[in-house]
Order: C-alpha cells, then sequence, then structure tokens
C-alpha cells in the first residue's frame, strides 16, 4: 500500500532520478523568467497593454456563408451571383401573420406599416402584396391593385378573393390562407456592412410594433441582414459571458481546494493572462471573431489550467516536503514540464488536423488555437514559477500547517489510491473489458450521420428561426435557392432563344418538390400573355424598363448578360434538401442539351451548404480518424517507448467514441460543431493521460514494483487530474447558455468528453498501461532466458 508520508518523498526525489526530458529540453524555457521576476512582470505587463489594444482590433464575422468559405468553384460561383445580383443578401423579411389579416381595419394598418417602412434609412426598396398591379388596358400602364379607398361590406369581401387569386402575389408575398404577408425590405448594401444595420433594424422593429398596436396581428422579421445581427449580438454577449464564467470556474475551484489566495493566484491567473495574450495576438494578427473563435477563450483556458493546476500541486508537493519556494518551482517546471509542452504539442496536432478541412472558416479556427496553444504554453510555464517565487510567503509554516491538515487533497488522493489499487489487481481483465467496451461504442459512432441546418447557426431564441419556420410552413420557405443562366456571345435578354431557356428552366423549377415561390423574368411574362394579351418582345421590355432598379437587379444583372431563376426552399437538414436540389439539377440536363452554350447553374447558400456540408463533415471525420494513429505515435516517439504509445490509444479513443454514441443516442448526427469539439476535445483529453504516463516513466525505477510505480503515480497526479477536469467541464459547459444552438452543442459535447477522459484515464489507462507492462517484462525475460539457450 502506498502511504501519504510517502508522497513528499517522492516529490523530493524524482528530480534525481528523472529520466531524459520528453520534451527535450523545451520546458526549461519556463526557467528563464523565474531568474528574474520582478522583470519578467514589467515585461508581462507591456505584453498585456499590447494584447488589450489588439483584442479592440478583433472584430465579428457574422456572414451566414462563412462555414463555407473556400476556393471551391461552387463558392466562386455563389460569390460571383451575390456580386452580380445582390439583392437577397440585403434583404429583411417582414413577416406580419394572423387570422384576421385580411380584415379591413387590418389591411389599411399593414399598409401603412409598409409605407412607414419605406422611409427607414438606408431603404433601397420594398415589395409586398400591395406592389402588385391589375391587369393592363392596351395601350396604357397597368393601375395599382389595391386602390388608395378600400371598397366596404360585400363589394370588400370580393376584392379580397380577387387578391387572393392574384397570382403575381399568391403562395409568394401571401399564403394561399391568406393569413400571413409577406414584406421584402431591400437594404443598402453599406448599411449592411457598418454599424447602422442595428439602427435600421431597431427602427424597424419599432414601426411595426407602433403601426401593429392591438391589431391582433402578429410580426416578426427575418433574412439575412437580421440574422447576422442576431449572430453578431450573440457573439458579442457570449464572448462576455465565457470570460466571467470560466474566471470564476477556475479561481473558485482553486481556493477551495489551495485553501490560500496566493496559490489561487499562481493555479488560476496564469491561465486567464493566456487568455488576455491568446485574444490580443489574435486580434493583432486580424483574425475575426466568429462562431468558432468565439469559444477560443474556453479552449484557451483548458488548454492552460490543466498544465497549471499539475505544475501548483508539484511545487505544493515539494513545499511541504521541505524544499524552498525557489528550488520547488523550479523542480515542479522540470519534472512536470516536459508533460505540459506534450499535452500542448498534441493540442497542436488536433488543431493542425483541421487544416484539412475545406472551409475557411474551420481551418482559420485551426490556425488560431494553434497560436494560442503556443502562447498558453509559454505563459504557464512562465507565469506559474514566477508568481509562485513572487507570492508564496514564510514557506516552513506553509509546510508545518499543510503536513498536518491537508483535508480536501487527502480525500482526492485517497480516491485516487482506491482506484488505482482496484485496477492494478486485474489489469488484463479490465483491458479486456475496455477494448470491447470502445470496439462497441466505435461501431455506433461509426453508424453517425452528416447533419446541416442553416439554423443551427443562428441564435434559436430570436426572431431570424422564428420567421423561418413560419415561411416554410405557409410560403414554401425562406431559403432562396438560384438558378444561374448565363448568355452566350450573340445572345441577349430579348432573344427569342434566351426567352424560351428562361422559360425552360422556370417550368423546370416549378414542377421540381420541395422547391416554391419561383419568381423571373418569365413571371412578367406570363402575367402579361395572360392578362394584357400581349407576349410580343417590345411590350415585355418595356414593362421590364417600368420595374423600379432594384428589383429588376434580382433577376437581370447590370450587364444584362445574366438572369436569375429565383425560388424558396424550407430550412431543412441537408440530407433532405440534397435530393432535391441534385434532382433538380438533374433536370435542367434536358433544358441544358435543348439550348447549347447557355450556362446553367444551380446555386444560392442553401445549394452550396446542401452539396459541402456533408462531404466537409465526412472529411473533418476522417481527419480525425487519422489522428488517432498520428497522436499515438507522437506520444510513442516522445516517451521513447512503444508501450506508452499503445498505452494512449484506448483511452484517446472512449471520449471520442462514447460522446459519439451519446449524439447517436440523441439523434444529433455529427454536425461542423460536434466534430470540431471531439477533433479539438481528443487533443485536449490527451492531457491527464501524458501527465499520468511521465509520472509512471518516474515512478518506474529498479525496486519498485510495477503495481506500485502505477499507484504511486495515480495518487500523485490524480486530485490535479480531478480538480482541473472539473474546472473545465465548468468553463466549456458555460456554452449552453448560448443562444447558438452550434455553440451550446460545442459546449456541452466538450465538457462531457472532458469528463469522458478522466474516466477512460482513471479506468483504462492504469489497467492498460499495467498490463502493457507487465507484458513487455514477460517478453524481455523470454528473451533474457534464451539467449543462454543458445
Amino acid at each position: 500500500m502506498l502511504d501519504r508520508n510517502d508522497m513528499p518523498d517522492a516529490a523530493a526525489d524524482d528530480v534525481k532520478a528523472r529520466p531524459a526530458s520528453i520534451a527535450f529540453g523545451v520546458e526549461r524555457i519556463g526557467l528563464f523568467a523565474v531568474k528574474a521576476p520582478i522583470v519578467s512582470c514589467l515585461v508581462l505587463l507591456v505584453l498585456v497593454i499590447a494584447a488589450i489594444f489588439g483584442i479592440q482590433r478583433i472584430k465579428i464575422d457574422d456572414s451566414l456563408s462563412q462555414l463555407f468559405r473556400s476556393d471551391s468553384k461552387e463558392y466562386k460561383q455563389y460569390e460571383e451571383v451575390t456580386r452580380r445580383f445582390p439583392s437577397t443578401e440585403y434583404d429583411v423579411l417582414v413577416v406580419v401573420e394572423g387570422p384576421t389579416l385580411l380584415a379591413r381595419e387590418n389591411l389599411e394598418r399593414v399598409r401603412d406599416l409598409v409605407t412607414d417602412l419605406q422611409l427607414v434609412e438606408g431603404t433601397r426598396g420594398l415589395i409586398s402584396l400591395f406592389s402588385a398591379r391589375q391587369a393592363p388596358a392596351p395601350g396604357k400602364l397597368p393601375a395599382a391593385l389595391f386602390p388608395s379607398e378600400l371598397p366596404e361590406g360585400a363589394a370588400y369581401d370580393q376584392f379580397i378573393e380577387t387578391v387572393k387569386q392574384n397570382e403575381i402575389i399568391r403562395g409568394k408575398l401571401l399564403s394561399e390562407d391568406g393569413t400571413l404577408a409577406l414584406v421584402v425590405l431591400s437594404l443598402d448594401p453599406e448599411v449592411v456592412k457598418d454599424n447602422k444595420l442595428a439602427k435600421a433594424v431597431g427602427d424597424i422593429r419599432k414601426i411595426m410594433k407602433d403601426d401593429l398596436a392591438d391589431s391582433g396581428l402578429q410580426s416578426q422579421l427575418s433574412g439575412v441582414p437580421v440574422m447576422q445581427l442576431e449572430i453578431r449580438n450573440a457573439v458579442e454577449r457570449d464572448g462576455l459571458i465565457y470570460n466571467v464564467a470560466g474566471i470564476l470556474a477556475g479561481c473558485i475551484i482553486a481556493i477551495i481546494f489551495f485553501r490560500k489566495i496566493s496559490f489561487m493566484i499562481v493555479a488560476a491567473f496564469p491561465p486567464l493572462l493566456a487568455i488576455l495574450l491568446s485574444l490580443g495576438a489574435l486580434g493583432w494578427a486580424g483574425f475575426s471573431l466568429n462562431m468558432f473563435l468565439n469559444v477560443m477563450t474556453p479552449l484557451i483556458m483548458v488548454i492552460s489550467f490543466a498544465d497549471s493546476m499539475q505544475l501548483t500541486f508539484a511545487a505544493r508537493d515539494r513545499l511541504i516536503a521541505g524544499e524552498d519556494k525557489y528550488t520547488a518551482f523550479r523542480n515542479a517546471v522540470l519534472v512536470v514540464g516536459p508533460a505540459c509542452v506534450l499535452t500542448h504539442a498534441t493540442a497542436s496536432i488536433s488543431f493542425l488536423a483541421l487544416q484539412f478541412s475545406d472551409s475557411d472558416l474551420i481551418r482559420a479556427f485551426g490556425e488560431a488555437g494553434l497560436a494560442a496553444t503556443i502562447i498558453a504554453l509559454i505563459a504557464v510555464l512562465s507565469l506559474v514559477p514566477v508568481f509562485g517565487v513572487l507570492l508564496v510567503r514564510n514557506e516552513k509554516l506553509f509546510a508545518a500547517k499543510f503536513q498536518a491538515a491537508d483535508a480536501g487533497v487527502n480525500a482526492l488522493r485517497a480516491f485516487c489510491r482506491w482506484i488505482a489499487e482496484r485496477m492494478v489487481g486485474h489489469p488484463g481483465l479490465f483491458s479486456t473489458i475496455a477494448l470491447v467496451v470502445v470496439a462497441g461504442l466505435g461501431i455506433v459512432y461509426a453508424s453517425l450521420e452528416p447533419r446541416y441546418r442553416l439554423a443551427d447557426q443562428v441564435p434559436d431564441k430570436e426572431q431570424a428561426v422564428a420567421a423561418s419556420g413560419r415561411l416554410d410552413a405557409k410560403l414554401t420557405g425562406a431559403n432562396p435557392i438560384d438558378i444561374l443562366i448565363e448568355f452566350p456571345k450573340g445572345q441577349d435578354l430579348y432573344s427569342p432563344e434566351t426567352l424560351k431557356t428562361i422559360a425552360d428552366v422556370h417550368a423546370m423549377v416549378e414542377k421540381q418538390a420541395g422547391v416554391g415561390n419561383v419568381w423571373s423574368v418569365e413571371t412578367l411574362r406570363r402575367w402579361l400573355a395572360e392578362k394584357a394579351g400581349s407576349s410580343d418582345v417590345a411590350t415585355l421590355k418595356e414593362y421590364v424598363n417600368l420595374i423600379p432598379e432594384h428589383l429588376r437587379r434580382r433577376f437581370i444583372d447590370a450587364s444584362s448578360e445574366a438572369v436569375l431563376v429565383s425560388g424558396r426552399v424550407p430550412d431543412s437538414d441537408s440530407s433532405k434538401l440534397l435530393p432535391v436540389i441534385n434532382t433538380l439539377d438533374t433536370a435542367l440536363n434536358a433544358v441544358r442539351t435543348a439550348h447549347p452554350g447557355y450556362e446553367i447553374a444551380v446555386t444560392g447558400l442553401s445549394a452550396i451548404a446542401a452539396r459541402n456540408s456533408a462531404g466537409m463533415i465526412e472529411k473533418l471525420n476522417h481527419g480525425l480518424t487519422i489522428e488517432f494513429g498520428l497522436v499515438a505515435i507522437f506520444i510513442g516517439l516522445a516517451f521513447r517507448s512503444v508501450v506508452v504509445g499503445l498505452a494512449c490509444i484506448l483511452p484517446g479513443i472512449f471520449p471520442v467514441v462514447l460522446s459519439g454514441t451519446l449524439l447517436w443516442l440523441l439523434g444529433e448526427g455529427l454536425q461542423f460543431a460536434s466534430v470540431v469539439a471531439l477533433t479539438v476535445s481528443f487533443g485536449l483529453g490527451l492531457s491527464a493521460t501524458i501527465h499520468f504516463l511521465n509520472r509512471l516513466r518516474m515512478e518506474d525505477r529498479p525496486g519498485v514494483g510495477s503495481a506500485l510505480a502505477v499507484e504511486r503515480a495515480t495518487v500523485l497526479v490524480g486530485p490535479a487530474l480531478i480538480l482541473t477536469t472539473v474546472v473545465l467541464a465548468c468553463g466549456l459547459v458555460v456554452t449552453v447558455f448560448s443562444d447558438l444552438p452550434s455553440l451550446r452543442l460545442f459546449g456541452w459535447l466538450s465538457a462531457f468528453s472532458m469528463v469522458a477522459a478522466l474516466i477512460a484515464d482513471l479506468f483504462i489507462l492504469r489497467p492498460t498501461a499495467m498490463w502493457l507492462i507487465n507484458m513487455s517484462e514477460k517478453l524481455r525475460g523470454g528473451r533474457a532466458k534464451a539467449k543462454p539457450a543458445e
């Protein structure tokens, strides 16, 4: 059995018995700062000031297409469409709904609303049911469908029936049952890109509230600008929550167990400063805050706090053993520092693995994570000993006090000893059970399917998602899907071949199940043919020129060399939307064949997301699988041991496959947020494994049995591992308060993975390491016996 009184002696002797550094001496960078602690603090002050200015440079990237931003042909084509037909990206969708929507008084209120909305600063144009026109009389311009003075009584009822049957607005701007109206308000691009967006949306909301007060009608906003604003607000709000929660979690737990403010500062402040310095560096490097970079704060906390706690615990044990503070913190760096370097290196590999993604956003997240990991390593290795030698006072009094009473840590050590004794008792049995469990969970994990919905990237506690849901239910969808038609040389908009191509594409899109609310030049052409009895090109050209510029640019580019046929699709999972898009694209081959020379492409954010999301998620998942092997090889090489490389595989994989099984049980599937969380958590979760293996390497000395070495290592590093897991899980789980579904998923899944990593470290790594050590000793013994026989 391992006695508590053995701990100080073990702590004091391990430096002398310390084998070659697994970090090749990199940990010694932590010794430079402690040689001149006052100067180091002055340098830190300068860096903190620079970091504060750097943080102020961080901008927010609220683009909905940011996840799919890449150099792919499809995305370049999407960018080209948004440049030539910029309307959809700047549309605010005003949704007005109620069973009495078409009551005379309420219809007047809605018309007043539409009139007032046109006066909002930054409005380029507006489309509503009041934009509809009557059938034109020969030689005259068509009059407005809605007269200035609405009829009354039976005449009003007849008028409403005419409105509901109007081909221009039915199913497009007014639902079939007449209970929902859509107003499309186009904002100036400079307003959307500038800080004026918040004011513009605020003005729209105020007008809606004032004009529809006491009408019984419900009004909501959606559209890309509104979603961008809600994302921007959520990112800013979440950043504050995560910073405060991370600081509180670290400080509270540190003070509870260390029971000294000085040790709380030594353990908790270096990670907090690492956060500040990392975010400052990202600001100076030009990174923008987005849905993934917003979790950089808790991630830096995760990376740095684990190692900070290990260093503080190691120094604390040495102080209790009677060492002076300089020697205690120096030895802590030399003994625990190599494991700290290796944990940051494995985390770096996780972030490097994200570079294989096709998404610029995810690659940028990987780059930022890599930079933050390096900064966090230097900060922790340097600042823990600096704060330690400056803040720790009366070492002898401290040692005497905690040798006599150290209840919290002693309880954790006793718990760790209890587990270690049972795990090393039957290592073969527990290793076999672990292998079977991991294999079973791996089969479940392999069955996870990619999932993606636009709504998961937008705050779901705000109006945009709810309004989009109503449009999905009443007007076939809120998300645009575009078919780009580019003309060959020698053909223009009014060429017979061009008009026939547009008509064929329009008809094909209308027939496609799952797509509705189709608009194009063909819509106007049909209306003229039916209502005015005119199908000649001159009349069509006349009416096209009468259309306001902002409306004309929705379908015809400025050079009149390309047009769009636009439809709407519901915000469904990409697995449901992709068959619709592929079927439509295949059906359009007939049009391409009939009209050679015309370039016809299905595009739009919905199409880009449906086509690319599954492939991107699968690539990330495959990268994670490859990472398992690479990290095992890397750790084995660092420890110069095949046994260590093999020992870290099962505990490293377990948190990933267990988290994947939980996703499967919840019906979540693999989303971008979940696969990135698992990739990063794998690298971060190995921290416990590396610290234990590093300690075991030092305890496995001549005269010490392997079982006793495992127990010693468990008791020495176990309390710090448990405490850091609790702190890190608390720091990550605060993301459940986010309004962004993707961030909530990232946070709770990462926290769950961290807890699963601790379970793997205690219940899988111990028996696996013990069993592999025994097998290795048997093999060496067998070879030794075989040599004399030879």
